[in-house]
């Protein structure tokens, strides 16, 4: 086969596929520094507000010869959400959303991976937010997997996957419909070959 990737979550994200010329059954960790969950929801139809997580770990296993075997499982410190203002983000935290005192991770744990193109892969998985958990997509495209030289030639695996959620679904209903109810998220991954 040829390359897998991974997410979600949730956030986050983040998930698994296989292409090109990686090894199979390679292990990627996330890695953190480099690896983004962004997520926009409309507000009140005016704009779009953005924010991430600054809290992720997790890992992706890659099986270039079975991509269904490939598997991701991530966790997102739900208390980092950043959305660059600090009322806003302290109310997210709060009982309204994410609840974070009740539920401080969301997670996202991959079921199967289907490869929908030479670089792109549908990733199934579960996603668990506010103790909810529901069956999510991702839309995976490979970047690159490649040795790199400004980490001492360590093989990296980069990946973007795109999703959208209803954040009702998972018991998340505050200031609806004003605030919207579905919220797009895009998972900027890179992991690091172990």
């Amino acid at each position: 086969m040829n390359n897998t990737y991974s997410i979600f979550a949730a956030a986050t994200v983040a998930a698994t596929l296989t292409f090109g010329p990686a090894l199979a059954a390679d292990t990627f960790s996330l890695d953190p520094a480099h690896t983004q969950t962004v997520f926009e929801v409309s507000h009140l139809g005016y704009s779009t507000i953005t924010g991430n997580f600054h809290d992720l770990k997790g890992s992706v296993v890659l099986d270039q010869e079975n991509p269904n075997n490939s598997r991701v499982e991530v966790v997102i410190g739900t208390a980092t959400v950043d959305t660059g203002l600090e009322a806003r983000d302290n109310d997210l935290r709060s009982q309204s959303f994410f609840n974070v005192a009740a539920f401080p991770t969301m997670t996202f744990k991959s079921t199967s991976v289907r490869r929908t193109g030479p670089k792109t892969a549908d990733v199934k998985g579960d996603l668990t937010l506010l103790g909810v958990t529901k069956p999510e997509v991702l839309k995976v495209m490979l970047n690159r997997i490649a040795p790199d030289q400004l980490r001492n030639n360590a093989t990296v695996a980069g990946f973007t996957g795109t999703t959208t959620i209803k954040r009702s679904d998972f018991g998340m209903k505050a200031y609806l419909p004003y605030i919207g109810d579905d919220v797009k998220v895009t998972i900027n991954f890179e992991g690091l070959k172990q």
